[in-house]
């Protein structure tokens, strides 16, 4: 970077508004966030978030890519890298490697559990579901959690009744709401996961961690209409589609990648997560 445009990006921070939003989206790291979202942390309206956002971008600070319906942001690392060089050039009498600072990749890598919840606006079948089995098969190498935003309360039974019928420990199962992770003591999250396009559509709270985001919908086998069996065969089938997943997801993770590899892995399962989730069952078998 020269000067000029080192100029130039530091007059792009030299607002208010403007630094918020940088510093939030350092903060989330690769992953990012969607604008509406940025817009309600930060506390600026639609006009004014569209103005300093293309002013960041035009710095090469941030960086923008479509996901779905919304548009979302993120640092612009070579950007960032280039300023920080560029302002630490001559530091510590020209070794500016001493105040280098540590790669976004090698931030993941860590001996802890990996804590993936999971979301559904109810938290009352699938979510509670899809916590239960990755607890299950991911043993301790992960601890899974799930939450809703409204959440109903209570966990269907027919939820209930399909997870004993495969062998599952169903004690401590509830129903609860998001803010238990976002409160005085967060809990930090490495993956989310939305099961439900509810869940997915809406604005989020910023999770502590900087977690990888993912949308996994399927239909809700609470709407089954009929005898107790049919709705029955609904919950199997969402206790087959999140088995399959999960135990995919759970292989995954356990490799040795790096953060940017383990995004894009992910990414590319998510994908293949909501092909199945619409052929359902049949799917699965094709693949068997």
């Amino acid at each position: 970077m020269d000067q000029q445009n080192a100029v130039a990006a530091l007059a792009a921070l030299a607002h208010d508004s403007r630094l918020s939003i940088f510093r939030l989206l350092v903060k989330c790291g690769p992953t990012g966030m969607p604008a509406g979202d940025i817009a309600r942390v930060v506390g600026i309206g639609a006009t004014a978030l569209s103005f300093h956002l293309k002013e960041l971008t035009r710095a090469n600070l941030i960086r923008s890519w479509r996901e779905g319906r919304y548009v979302r942001y993120s640092v612009e690392m070579d950007g960032m890298r280039a300023l920080l060089a560029f302002l630490t050039a001559d530091c510590c009498n020209g070794h500016p490697e001493l105040c280098a600072t540590v790669a976004w990749e090698d931030v993941m890598k860590s001996d802890e559990p990996y804590a993936v919840l999971f979301l559904c606006t109810h938290n009352s079948a699938r979510s509670v579901i899809a916590e239960c089995l990755m607890n299950s098969l991911g043993q301790s190498a992960f601890n899974a959690y799930s939450a809703g935003s409204e959440p109903r309360g209570e966990v269907n039974p027919f939820a209930i009744k399909i997870l004993k019928n495969h062998g599952h420990k169903t004690t401590g199962l509830r129903s609860k709401s998001w803010d238990e992770f976002t409160g005085d003591t967060p809990t930090d999250i490495d993956f989310v996961f939305t099961l439900c396009d509810e869940a997915a559509a809406e604005t989020c709270p910023v999770w502590p961690g900087n977690p990888t985001t993912e949308h996994w919908g399927m239909p809700d086998p609470s709407a089954a209409a009929g005898t107790d069996s049919n709705k029955l065969a609904a919950f199997a089938n969402t206790y087959s589609l999140l088995h399959h997943h999960i135990s995919k997801f759970v292989k995954l993770a356990k490799q040795d990648l790096d953060a940017k590899s383990m995004r894009r892995q992910v990414k590319e399962l998510s994908e293949d997560v909501r092909r199945r989730n619409i052929l359902g069952d049949h799917a699965i078998e094709t693949e068997a």
